[in-house]
């Protein structure tokens, strides 16, 4: 769950913080069942089959984002081609399971177990006696030591981008014999597992400059089933061989070519042959699912083998025809990312420094409706998260989101209103360029659009609401706004369905600002577009994907009709600055944006979304704090204590008086979560730890600083005759297992994994 974050350049003021008396909740929410943990939502889809009946040789042209900066991902512009790479070639002490569960890797361990806790914690790591870099060293002590020293922290000359578990050791030695590496820790470290995952040789850990410079664009050894051949940068390649020194099960291909291809070029690319495997966005996948005939769900896959909702194929459209014999010999497999989308509330400022109106709008949200607007197109599990710090199937997951309670729109209301934000208030009209009652809202263009609607909307509300309020009761307003929803939000989101999320952007411009609920066009297929939400800005990688389209919920009363007057407090309108990315690949976040600020306007917030370049969105929106509400994707660790704690500790100020919230973009921290995790990480028995971190978590989402979502989907689109590849889920890939069925081995089965 690392960021690669980066640093805040404006200071924020201190955040309000969660009080007691919030946290008479349960600790654990369904802690009843002796597995809270559960098992993976989807499963892996990676068509399995044994080695046996895969052909030896061949070539796999693979999609990537980009030819990566460099080869070591301990640098902080690592990304998923640099993790790619280090797995088919470096060793890893600890893969994951299907479950994302750490597992022991026997082509490097023999075993790996905690021999002493005191005075000390001792780890003993027996290595495979095979294992090898690809000079023919043996891998030792002295490459466990080298990485220690480099990622230890206590020299500033190594620019690493993450040191944590690395600055708990005191020492590393060799055992009885050449085979064993005794690892001894000065603080007890409950997730040693995550340490030397990948290990690099001494060659590129051993000095300052091999660390900064040597391994960013070259790896001389390795020690993989796969070593790195060649870089082209010029062609946008790297190609990875067969490792002649690989002492396990030889790898089936001979190459793997990793092929920077933009996500919106790739269903081409594919089409003409220059792929075989590349993750996709929903509109890409549907079109290629139609080439293949749906594949039969396995039992235990978990929901992922079931077909994408799509067109009816007996009644194809001429298009649809043509994609169907343009993707001929190709299938979508599809499971769920280690991630999820989260809504972030950002509490360094403004109304949302009020914990109270954080709860207030997590109140106001109904998380299963946005989870199924996503998911459910897809033929996926459409469940929403219960965790901000693993996923269903991690072992440290449970459903807490009962500490902070389900959608309730009298109860967000009154938790407003406790607030100082009323119904009907009187409204001063902002003067053109004024900030809303947001933190840094950005003054819309001069003439545009969105400034008419603002002014508009500011106009209206106060006419509106003095209707309103003598025509309606709190009560009747309710009941009525929830007796029309079931009636109005169908018809409403047919009629609305068809319209463009093009359209906005041509009336609004690229980064211009409107309100919604006055400009209450809904729009998109939400068969079609609802999946990824653009970027994932998190670990070392930042993932597209997603189309356009939005339309009003089910039991969601159209804007238009509903009888909810906006909230007021001394003479402003509580109307939040909803950041979201403009570029083609983020339209779904778009998309799921309108639709919560649809939910938010229910209980009289009004959103105003800002859409801002991709470039700038993360760092100089999220990062630095200028938004109130965004969405953005976290992935989950199967190391919490020490990967979570970054992004919810609790904001501190810096010497030169910033407030350094190291990855805790939302700026909402308290004293108890900070205590949880230092004991969670310094405990070593695996249950009690695993239950500080679920004690954690129910605290984060009482203090409602971000909102988890929705488990991320993940796409693949894969030649029907490549087995062992696609939808990896939570698992790592068997590289030396990938390759092309032998003819007559027919096509392989769904995943029956997870």
């Amino acid at each position: 769950m690392s960021h690669e974050g980066i640093a805040t350049r404006s200071v924020m003021r201190s955040v309000a913080f969660l009080g007691a008396s919030a946290l008479a909740v349960s600790v654990l929410a369904g802690c009843s069942d002796p597995d809270p943990a559960g098992k993976p939502l989807a499963g892996q889809d990676i068509a399995p089959a044994a080695r046996a009946e895969i052909a030896d040789g061949g070539t796999l042209h693979w999609a990537v984002d980009a030819v990566p900066e460099t080869l070591n991902t301990f640098q902080s512009d690592a990304d998923t081609a640099t993790t790619r790479i280090a797995q088919a070639t470096l060793p890893s002490m600890f893969r994951f399971d299907a479950a994302g569960r750490p597992e022991r890797n026997p082509a490097y361990l023999e075993s790996a177990k905690v021999v002493e806790t005191e005075p000390k914690q001792v780890v003993l790591y027996k290595l495979n006696q095979q294992a090898v870099w690809s000079d023919g060293r043996e891998i030792g002590a002295a490459d466990f030591a080298a990485q220690w020293r480099a990622l230890s922290g206590k020299d500033s000359a190594y620019w690493t981008a993450r040191n944590a578990g690395y600055d708990r050791i005191e020492k590393i030695q060799r055992g009885d014999n050449d085979l064993e590496v005794r690892v001894t820790f000065g603080q007890p470290y409950a997730d040693w597992r995550s340490l030397f995952s990948p290990l690099y040789p001494k060659e590129v850990m051993g000095t300052p400059d091999s660390f900064n410079d040597g391994a960013r664009r070259k790896l001389k050894v390795s020690a993989g089933p796969f070593v790195l051949k060649s870089i082209d940068r010029k062609a946008g390649e790297v190609l990875l061989t067969r490792n002649p020194r690989w002492w396990g099960e030889r790898a089936k291909l001979n190459e793997i070519v990793l092929r920077a291809v933009p996500r919106d070029e790739r269903a081409a690319a594919l089409a003409a042959g220059d792929l075989d495997l590349a993750e996709v966005d929903p509109a890409a996948a549907k079109r290629i699912a139609l080439a293949a005939p749906p594949r039969p769900q396995s039992p235990s896959a978990g929901g992922s083998a079931t077909p994408l909702m799509g067109p009816d194929r007996r009644s194809l459209t001429p298009a649809q025809k043509r994609d169907k014999a343009r993707f001929r010999g190709f299938e979508v497999r599809k499971s769920l990312e280690p991630a999820y989308t989260q809504l972030a509330l950002n509490g360094g400022e403004g109304p949302l420094a009020d914990e109270r109106v954080r709860r207030g709008v997590a109140r106001a949200l109904d998380r299963e409706k946005l989870a199924k607007l996503v998911l459910s197109p897809l033929g996926l599990p459409a469940e929403p998260v219960g965790s901000h710090l693993a996923l269903s199937g991690q072992a440290a997951y449970a459903d807490n989101s009962g500490a902070i309670g389900g959608q309730d729109t009298a109860e967000a209301q009154a938790l407003l209103a406790d607030a100082g934000w009323v119904p009907g208030g009187p409204v001063e009209e902002r003067k053109k360029g004024e900030k809303a009652a947001g933190s840094e809202a950005d003054k819309p263009k001069k003439g545009s659009k969105s400034e008419k609607a603002e002014k508009d909307s500011e106009k209206e509300s106060g006419k509106k609401a003095e209707k309103d309020s003598d025509k309606e009761s709190g009560k009747k307003a309710e009941r009525d706004s929830d007796k029309e929803s079931g009636k109005k939000g169908d018809k409403d989101s047919e009629k609305e369905s068809g319209k463009k999320d093009s359209a906005k952007d041509s009336e609004g411009g690229d980064d211009g600002a409107y309100i919604v609920g006055q400009d209450n066009k809904a729009d998109g297929d939400e068969g079609e577009h609802l999946a990824q939400d653009g970027k994932q800005y998190g670990s070392k990688q930042l993932q597209q994907g997603g189309v356009p389209g939005a339309y009003a919920p089910q039991g969601t009363a159209a804007p238009a009709g509903a009888a909810v007057r906006p909230l007021a407090k001394d003479g402003k309108a509580l109307t939040l600055r909803f950041v979201v990315p403009q570029g083609e690949g983020s339209q779904s976040l778009r998309t799921v944006a309108d639709r919560i600020g649809i939910m938010l306007e229910r209980v009289g917030i009004r959103t105003e979304i800002s859409k801002v370049s991709d470039e700038s969105y993360f760092k100089d929106h999220i990062a630095s704090g200028q938004y109130d509400l965004a969405l953005y994707s976290w992935p989950t660790s199967a190391y919490p204590a020490t990967d979570a704690r970054p992004i919810y500790a609790k904001p501190v100020p810096a010497a030169d008086g910033s407030l350094n919230v190291e990855q805790n973009y939302t700026r909402v921290g308290t004293d108890q979560v900070d205590q949880l995790f230092d004991q969670a990480i310094a405990t070593l028995d695996e249950s009690e730890s695993r239950s500080l971190i679920r004690k954690a978590d129910s605290r984060i989402w009482a203090a409602a600083g971000s909102i988890p979502l929705y488990q991320r989907p993940q796409l693949t689109a894969a030649r029907t005759n490549i087995a062992n590849a696609g939808a990896f889920g939570f698992g790592t890939p068997l590289y030396e297992d990938m390759g092309f069925l032998k003819k007559g081995s027919g096509a392989p089965a769904p995943s029956s994994q997870g």
